[in-house]
């Protein structure tokens, strides 16, 4: 078994382990495996031990991976002639207007929408014959001064506006609070993001509810779990630390 195998079964065995501490069903949460840093191969390693979401912070290297991913899948297909099963890329870094077109061609998911105006560029810019882009929408949920994402206040106004756009799914919430100082700390500021995403549900003024709260990283996931998060974005404990 290969490293990133067997941290992929540890890291599978914790989202098991929360889920059962917290009454859950561990299909209720998804792991997004983080890769940015991390070249084509170790994604590679990933695939073959039966993971198939990928997260990118950086757009540049995402879609270099992406294209060179499609290329070994191919590669993989024509010499076993077993189809290739289809892979999910999750951008989830900040998006500038620069890069739009970028991610909107490349990607299938971005949670780290924040601006009204990225969202109209990524609609306007998503190319037809690809599925529609799924969207999450980035809460600074504690204020954090130096996390990017919109305050909690402002969200439902946003995700009413961003549910209206062409092309584009509005599928739920991201938060990167910061490090909380225990398990009990870190519990409730998750806590205040999955009583937005309720809170807006249960206002009623989305046609299709949000159902995806993307919370919970390598240190926190089981207090994500806990509250409430339907997918956790792990990287440290999968691929290893970053220099």
């Amino acid at each position: 078994m290969t490293t990133i195998a067997h941290h992929l079964r540890l890291v599978r065995d914790r989202i098991n382990a929360a889920c059962l501490a917290a009454g859950r069903d561990p299909a209720s949460v998804r792991l997004l495996a983080v890769s940015k840093t991390f070249g084509a191969e170790a994604v590679a390693e990933a695939v073959v031990a039966g993971q198939h979401a990928f997260g990118e912070n950086y757009i540049a290297e995402g879609v270099e991976k992406i294209l060179a991913l499609r290329r070994w899948q191919a590669d993989e297909t024509a010499r076993t002639g077993i189809a290739a099963a289809a892979l999910e890329w999750h951008c989830i870094g900040p998006v500038q207007s620069n890069k739009t077109r970028l991610v909107a061609g490349h990607f299938d998911w971005v949670q780290s929408v924040d601006r009204l105006k990225i969202a109209q560029r990524l609609s306007e810019q998503r190319p037809p014959e690809l599925a529609p882009l799924q969207i999450c929408l980035q809460v600074n949920i504690d204020g954090g001064a130096n996390k990017s994402g919109l305050a909690p206040e402002a969200v439902q106004a946003l995700a009413e506006e961003v549910a209206q756009l062409p092309r584009l799914v509005l599928r739920g919430l991201m938060a990167i609070p910061e490090p909380a100082i225990d398990f009990v700390a870190a519990c409730a500021l998750h806590a205040c993001a999955k009583a937005l995403f309720d809170q807006i549900n249960a206002a009623g003024v989305l046609a299709v509810p949000m159902d995806t709260l993307s919370l919970g990283m390598t240190a926190d996931l089981e207090a994500a779990i806990q509250a409430g998060s339907t997918m956790v974005r792990v990287g440290t404990a999968i691929f290893g630390g970053r220099g």
